[in-house]
């Protein structure tokens, strides 16, 4: 998948990116500021975190993008906007998306925004979407958004190759990552890049009308076992998956200091994807994305591995 294809308009308009500090925030940030065909706008807590390159050439808002005041000075003269909420495992899942969102509904209603592209998951319209726990808040809120009016975008991902490199620590010490699905269940998963790649189409070309959910499925459905494969080749080392069982998650997280309700969530999305979740959309050219789990593990697992 390359993206809606771009097509520049003489005249430059305001998109406002949140959480652009983020993983997919900050590939988008790049690309849209290697197209210089728009005029861009941040909300960000810290705009020290911001690259350096960018700082001169964005007008940056500092402040929460849950918080309404700083909504309405973002939104100011805003054509679109790029919506990603940030996971706060001491919310219960509601109040994490609906909740953190129902400030930006209204603000794009009362200024007037066009377009929105959100970032969401797979899921909508399979029979385990309303019990998949953060992926049922994630599709609630883009209901809420939707019912807004705006031209509405959801992104619909499934997991992230980037979610690995939370064990980059025990595929180096121990040869060994931890999910807790089927070792054979085979699903889609993506780059962060690639997301990013979607949503700068997107907000590039705002041809588009109404609400739909565009799916970013990676190049190919990989299991649990052709995940161990691959990383083993790529990284020079044996490297085994292990299943954990969905209690003992659920406890790990908790112990964590994860709101309860969240972390339970968190049990329900996985064992909802065990289920299917992420099998209810057909890989096509549309909705493939180019980045393979080989290049991926070469580039970005390899380097976080090796420390």
């Amino acid at each position: 998948m390359t993206g809606v294809p771009i097509h520049y308009d003489c005249e430059a308009f305001m998109i406002v990116i949140t959480a652009p500090t983020g993983n997919i925030g900050r590939s988008l940030l790049a690309t849209l500021l290697e197209s210089a065909a728009e005029d861009l706008r941040v909300i960000v807590r810290d705009p020290a975190r911001l690259p350096a390159a960018a700082r001169d050439r964005v007008d940056v808002i500092t402040g929460s993008h849950g918080d309404a005041d700083v909504l309405d000075r973002a939104f100011e003269g805003a054509d679109a906007v790029f919506w990603l909420v940030p996971p706060d495992a001491s919310l219960t899942p509601h109040a994490g998306y609906s909740g953190f969102t129902g400030p930006a509904a209204k603000a794009f209603a009362a200024h007037g925004v066009g377009h929105v592209v959100g970032v969401s998951a797979l899921g909508r319209g399979t029979p385990v979407a309303d019990r998949a726990g953060l992926v049922t808040a994630t599709l609630a809120m883009d209901d809420l958004i939707a019912d807004t009016g705006v031209a509405y975008r959801a992104l619909a991902n499934p997991s992230f190759f980037e979610n690995f490199l939370e064990d980059a620590d025990s595929i180096r010490d121990e040869g060994v990552f931890v999910d807790v699905v089927d070792a054979d269940r085979k699903a889609p998963l993506v780059a962060v890049a690639d997301i990013a790649a979607v949503a700068a189409g997107l907000l590039l070309d705002r041809s588009w009308t109404g609400f739909d959910s565009v799916p970013v499925l990676g190049p190919q459905d990989l299991s649990p076992n052709d995940l161990a494969r691959i990383m083993t080749e790529q990284l020079g080392r044996p490297v085994r998956y292990a299943r954990q069982p969905f209690e003992e998650l659920r406890a790990t997280l908790v112990g964590y200091g994860l709101n309860e309700e969240f972390a339970q969530a968190v049990v329900d999305m996985k064992r909802a994807k065990d289920d299917g979740l992420d099998a209810g959309v057909v890989r096509t050219p549309d909705t493939a994305s180019p980045t393979s789990f080989e290049q991926w593990c070469a580039e970005t697992l390899a380097p976080a591995v090796r420390g």
